[in-house]
Order: structure tokens, then C-alpha cells, then sequence
């Protein structure tokens, strides 16, 4: 059977969460002689991988040892865009009067956003679920860690694994950078998992990264403080050139389409 792996905070959408991502009572299948294809990592490469190989009728194993979905679905992709649509709402009624609408005293719930996002986490996990891709998809899924014993050989669980082709998509993990001088007192290289598994925002936090999924995180803050100027310098020039690159081949070609409609 698999470890337990438990998400906090322990409520009913972190326990529906774990039961489909990490079911404790999983049981590792027997394998078979020969796999086409194993698959170290049930992220969102080696989700896939592996439902394309399937799908094309090879036999295939997967193995995640922690959470399935990976860093899409647990911290990053779908937690972030929960947050920034509730920032964005925030947003829209305090600039209400924009639009001729009387504005209100906007007060954000943080607890109430965090509840919303594990809602939405734990409805999706449906997808990315161990009991679909072994039942619905034809894939083994063996929860554990492995380990390559052999150029055609990994072990998970004390069961040998052989195959033909294998894919690693462990995916990576964030290091803290050696600076110099007092070090704060809680750094995280578990990605935005912090964030994830609070219920309260915290009142400090310094990034030393800048990747897409950060920037994402940083504009949800600024957001959420109602600061809407500094959230336009927060994403990428180059984001926000392309943005407007394809909103002005989207209405060019909707003029287009009125004018041919108009000679017709």
C-alpha cells in the first residue's frame, strides 16, 4: 500500500485531493513481463507521455512517488490562476467607477480565496488520477519511488520494472542561492508550495526567481492590494507586446470579416 501522504490544511477538499493524487490504500499492480515504455514522474510530462503511449497501444508503466498532477495541478498552473481570478474580481470592483458603476468597500476574505482554490484543485484531480489512468487509460501505476537497477530495469516498491524505452519527467525543485549575510528565517524550495498550503496571506515574501509561474504569483499579490499599476510592470515587456500583437491580428481580422460581409 502506499504512504500516506497528507495536504494541509486536512479538509474535505485536500482529502479528495489526496484520495485521487496519492490514495493511501493503493495498491501497486503486478507487473507486467515487459513494458513498451516506463515513466518516472506522473507530472504533467508524464501524464502525457504516458496516456499518448497508451493511447497508441503500447503497454505502460508510470510512477510518482509523491503527488500526481505534479506541479500543475498541486502548486502552480491551477492554484496560481485560482488566485489570480479572484485578485482580478477584487480588482474590477474597486475600479468600478470606471465604468459609471458606484464603487463598495472591497474587503478580501484570503481564507475564503485559499477554500476556493482547493475546491477547484480537487474537482480537476479527477483527470489526473491514479484510478483513471490505470482503469480508463490502460496504465500501470505503481506509486512509489524508483530506482534503475539495469539499462532496461527500475525497481519500485521490490518489484522489478523491465522495459524498452523509458522516460524520465521527475520534473525539478528550486534551491536557495548562497547570499551573503542574515538568511530569513523560512526560505522555500518547495516552489510556491507555502503559499499553497496556507490559509492566511503572509505578510512578507521575496522571490529570487522570475520565472512565468512567478511572475503570475507576484501580479496575484499586487492584485490583491488593489495596486494596478505596479501589477503592469510586474508581468514581461515581451508578454505584454505579444498580448497586444495578438489582439490586433484578432480585430484586424474582424474588420476584415465586417467588410466582407458589408461588399456582400
Amino acid at each position: 500500500m502506499a504512504a500516506v501522504f497528507r495536504l494541509e490544511p486536512g479538509d474535505r477538499y485536500n482529502q479528495t485531493l489526496a484520495a485521487n493524487i496519492h490514495p493511501s490504500d493503493w495498491i501497486n499492480p503486478l507487473p507486467t513481463r515487459r513494458y513498451n515504455m516506463v515513466v518516472i514522474g506522473g507530472g504533467t510530462a508524464g501524464l502525457v507521455t504516458a496516456a499518448g503511449a497508451a493511447g497508441l497501444g503500447a503497454s505502460v508503466a508510470l510512477v510518482e512517488k509523491t503527488l500526481m498532477g505534479g506541479d500543475c495541478l498541486n502548486f502552480g498552473c491551477v492554484p496560481s490562476k485560482a488566485l489570480v481570478r479572484a485578485a482580478r474580481a477584487a480588482a474590477e470592483m474597486r475600479d468600478a467607477d470606471v465604468y459609471g458603476i458606484e464603487t463598495v468597500d472591497v474587503k478580501v476574505d484570503f481564507g475564503k480565496v485559499m477554500e476556493r482554490m482547493r475546491r477547484l484543485r480537487a474537482q480537476l484531480s479527477a483527470k489526473d488520477s491514479a484510478s483513471r489512468f490505470q482503469y480508463e487509460l490502460g496504465v500501470d501505476v505503481f506509486i512509489g519511488e524508483a530506482r534503475f537497477i539495469g539499462a532496461d530495469a527500475v525497481e519500485v516498491g521490490g518489484q522489478t520494472l523491465r522495459f524498452r524505452k523509458a522516460c524520465i519527467a521527475t520534473g525539478a525543485r528550486a534551491a536557495a542561492p548562497p547570499i551573503n549575510g542574515p538568511r530569513p528565517s523560512r526560505i522555500s524550495d518547495q516552489r510556491n508550495r507555502l503559499l499553497v498550503d496556507g490559509t492566511s496571506a503572509p505578510r512578507r515574501r521575496a522571490w529570487c526567481r522570475s520565472s512565468r509561474m512567478r511572475t503570475v504569483a507576484d501580479a496575484s499579490a499586487l492584485w490583491r492590494r488593489g495596486d494596478t499599476n505596479r501589477t503592469r510592470a510586474t508581468y514581461p515587456a515581451a508578454r505584454r507586446r505579444r498580448s497586444r500583437a495578438v489582439g490586433g491580428a484578432r480585430n484586424r481580422a474582424r474588420r476584415g470579416a465586417a467588410a466582407d460581409q458589408g461588399n456582400g
